[in-house]
């Protein structure tokens, strides 16, 4: 035992941040995998004019994440966040590899691999629900910004990493390409498993079980001062105690009372919103994107995906950098704005000017990237991991990622059917009037959290939801 306790304080906080956010090379590699693999996997089934098919094979993980967010969320409040990481990362395993061995049968391959995605997504939308919950639960109110973005850089440097091998692979033969390219995400899940096999549990997890000799422990690896250690205990025990007189029992009709409700709904909002804005249609087709504007191949685009993620991760760092300087919602309202104007400005062009340079639409697509990156796309994860009280946070962060998904899986599934019957620019341009209006949602219901401790964004949000409750007219 005193061998195990001597191993356990020698774990750093810089080890805890970094594998307690590693999910997200998960969730970003098997976002960006499937939009290199795809172009040879259309060829390798003669799926090029299968709309439809090509849609749910590219939509099918987040098809499965939408439940594996909710089912992780909820059972995270029992088993704790680092128990499900643990069984995230083996079904990850599992079914990629399944996915890169599928057997060529025809049209019953696309099915097959169809449900191997599928059930491949329940570990993706685990991971996605997860990781923020456990990150916020883990850093600091100043500096949580920042420490709960390491989530989104890992999610978009699994993106690049993605890009990048699917790149390295695309000469060899269309079967063995794709194959590999899918496959291949078994080892980032390997990684994970073998690193969060040493995290600490969650200490507001911990003290809500009653073990806080051990929450304390946790807390003295990643806080510096003991009086601080000292405070976060007390006011996480008084939260705690708050609830217990008040015998809840937390259920799904929790989330939906008046105390909670404008929470709930804020950070469903948000979540929901970040993927109807269309960023994803981006990220799974832009090889095909470019090969409709110019009409060159898809699998000779490879390295506008490399782009895409190069621009991702260079936003993500400039996130951390301001992530604790500006508002969340000034960040979220600005961002929008000009992701809205990058959809909605090339339809615009082409309307006025019918001969516009094609490339021009791909222009405007990096733009968009480049704001998404710092804003919407690491914002929403770090409002999901703090805007919920502890009461209904595992259950309601997991609604959250559900939502984020059925988002996600729907632009998966009807852009390849969207821009089969309409010009691309009109598609976006869809995409970008939703983007204005996640801006009016930012500006009428969102709060900010900045620079407040989890309680105090509790206290807050739950007075101003009984406020709502007691007047609805308001």
């Amino acid at each position: 035992m005193n061998v195990m306790a001597k191993a356990e304080k020698k774990i750093s906080s810089a080890f805890i941040y970094f594998f307690g956010s590693f999910g997200g090379i998960l969730f970003g590699y098997d976002i960006g995998v499937m939009t290199g693999a795809l172009p040879f996997l259309q060829a390798d089934w003669h799926l090029e004019n299968a709309a439809s098919l090509v849609g749910w094979i590219t939509s099918a993980v987040m098809f499965g994440a939408i439940f594996g967010g909710a089912l992780a969320g909820q059972l995270s409040d029992k088993f704790g966040r680092r128990k499900m990481i643990l069984m995230s990362a083996i079904v990850f395993m599992v079914f990629s590899v399944l996915s890169g061995v599928s057997p060529d049968m025809g049209e019953a391959s696309a099915y097959y691999l169809i449900i191997v995605r599928m059930l491949l997504g329940l570990a993706v939308g685990a991971a996605s629900a997860l990781v923020p919950a456990y990150m916020s639960e883990m850093a600091p109110a100043k500096a949580r910004g920042r420490l709960s973005g390491l989530n989104q850089t890992m999610i978009v440097s699994g993106m690049l990493l993605s890009y990048v091998v699917d790149f390295l692979l695309k000469d060899l033969p269309g079967e063995w390409a794709w194959r590999l390219m899918l496959g291949l995400a078994a080892v980032p899940a390997l990684i994970l498993f073998l690193g969060v096999l040493r995290l600490p549990e969650s200490p507001r997890f911990l003290l809500r079980k009653g073990d806080e000799a051990q929450a304390r422990k946790v807390l003295s690896y990643i806080r510096k001062n003991p009086a601080d250690i000292d405070q976060e205990l007390a006011s996480i025990k008084e939260t705690a105690k708050e609830e217990r007189q008040a015998n809840q029992k937390t259920s799904w009709s929790t989330l939906f009372s008046g105390k909670y409700r404008y929470l709930v709904i804020t950070g469903v909002g948000v979540a929901a919103f970040q993927q109807f804005q269309g960023a994803n249609a981006i990220f799974y087709y832009i090889p095909l994107i470019v090969q409709k504007a110019t009409g060159q191949a898809a699998s000779s685009n490879l390295m506008w995906p490399i782009v895409q993620g190069v621009i991702l991760v260079i936003g993500s760092l400039v996130y951390m950098w301001i992530a604790d300087k500006f508002n969340r919602r000034t960040l979220l309202m600005v961002g929008g704005a000009v992701m809205g104007l990058s959809f909605i400005l090339p339809a615009v062009i082409n309307w006025m000017m019918p001969n516009m340079n094609p490339m021009t639409i791909v222009v405007f697509l990096c733009i968009y990237v480049a704001f998404y990156s710092f804003t919407w796309a690491p914002l929403t994860w770090v409002l999901v991991g703090e805007i919920f009280p502890l009461a209904i946070r595992g259950r309601a962060s997991g609604l959250a990622s559900s939502f984020n998904w059925i988002g996600s899986w729907l632009v998966g599934l009807i852009f390849p059917i969207m821009t089969a019957s309409m010009p691309q620019e009109a598609v976006f341009a869809i995409f970008g009037i939703i983007c204005i209006l996640g801006v009016i949602f930012v500006k009428t219901c969102v709060p900010e959290t900045r620079g407040h401790t989890l309680e105090e964004i509790e206290e807050q949000g739950t007075n101003r939801g009984r406020v709502k409750a007691s007047n609805p007219e308001n």
